[in-house]
């Protein structure tokens, strides 16, 4: 069994014709199906079903087909691993990050990234915590810059800094009455994320709004970005919950808008998550050091 006969079934599995893998790995097709059958021979099993059009894995085909992809992908970052030693940081980073981070965080960072490190070649993922933490267990993605603690095995968190939550009000909630701790808030005013999204389960989790009001009774209105969320306040009344990172993306008129809460101030903490056999360390360090100088920068500035 060698690597390229792994590399040969994965583009046989992901093209599911012989011609096209074979072209995706420049060899003839007698290559590529010769080199697959004697896998097969090894094995002692059918990897492939060649009697449906498009050729589909067996069921335990499909199963060696997932570990063939674990085991290329750990070759891969050995390779990656020596590099870093020889060369400096350089080569794929595939970096994922929830949709209430990107917008705030993402553009800064990835300018410090390539400042600092020119021969990595970065790829951008923004995904909801769920999907971004299963992409990390397939390896699909190498880090993400997550809202923890996760309670998920197999998974190393870097902890990068907390951020504070702000309250974004009309100006017709403004004054004396506005609230100063989140459990004053009201649920009939208050615009929420829609589900999926872990800023979301925060903010019912410190305001206490789930112990407070059943599912029913929570707002109707849901929405998919923080700028819905305060476009939803502008044009309608009421008020939200935004990370501070978001604050100094506004502008003059909705800065004035958003107050502080009362301390202490409901936070939410991001990390930098990969899985624990990651193995090239120092580019983590390096991406986890990078963020939390931006990060933390931005806040100072926001502050």
């Amino acid at each position: 069994m060698t690597l390229q006969q792994l590399h040969y079934i994965l583009a046989l599995d992901a093209h599911r014709h012989f011609g096209r893998a074979a072209e995706a790995c420049h060899v003839t097709q007698a290559t590529l199906s010769m080199m697959v059958q004697k896998l097969e021979q090894e094995l002692g099993c059918r990897l492939f079903d060649r009697s449906r059009q498009p050729i589909v894995p067996t069921d335990l085909g499909a199963r060696i087909v997932a570990q063939a992809r674990e085991v290329v992908r750990q070759a891969e970052r050995l390779q990656e691993l020596a590099t870093d030693e020889r060369q400096g940081l350089q080569g794929e980073l595939h970096l994922g990050i929830i949709p209430t981070l990107a917008p705030y965080l993402l553009p800064a960072l990835l300018g410090a990234l390539a400042a600092a490190y020119p021969g990595l070649r970065l790829h951008m993922a923004e995904y909801t915590t769920a999907v971004l933490v299963d992409k990390l267990r397939t390896g699909t993605l190498d880090m993400a810059l997550l809202s923890t603690p996760l309670a998920e095995a197999g998974l190393r968190q870097e902890v990068l800094f907390d951020e504070p939550f702000r309250l974004y009000a009309t100006p017709a909630e403004q004054g004396p009455l506005l609230p100063t701790h989140p459990k004053q808030l009201d649920p009939a005013k208050l615009w929420l994320l829609e589900e999926g999204h872990c800023m979301r389960d925060q903010v019912l989790a410190f305001c206490q709004l789930a112990r407070r009001h059943p599912a029913n009774e929570r707002p109707v209105y849901q929405a998919g970005s923080i700028e819905t969320l305060r476009q939803l306040v502008d044009q309608l009344g009421g008020y939200t919950v935004v990370p501070a990172l978001a604050v100094a993306t506004f502008g003059p008129e909705a800065q004035a808008r958003v107050q502080p809460f009362a301390e202490p101030a409901p936070t939410r903490q991001i990390s930098l998550v990969c899985a624990e056999s990651y193995p090239r360390e120092r580019l983590l360090l390096a991406v986890a050091d990078t963020a939390r100088t931006v990060g933390l920068g931005k806040l100072r500035v926001e502050s």
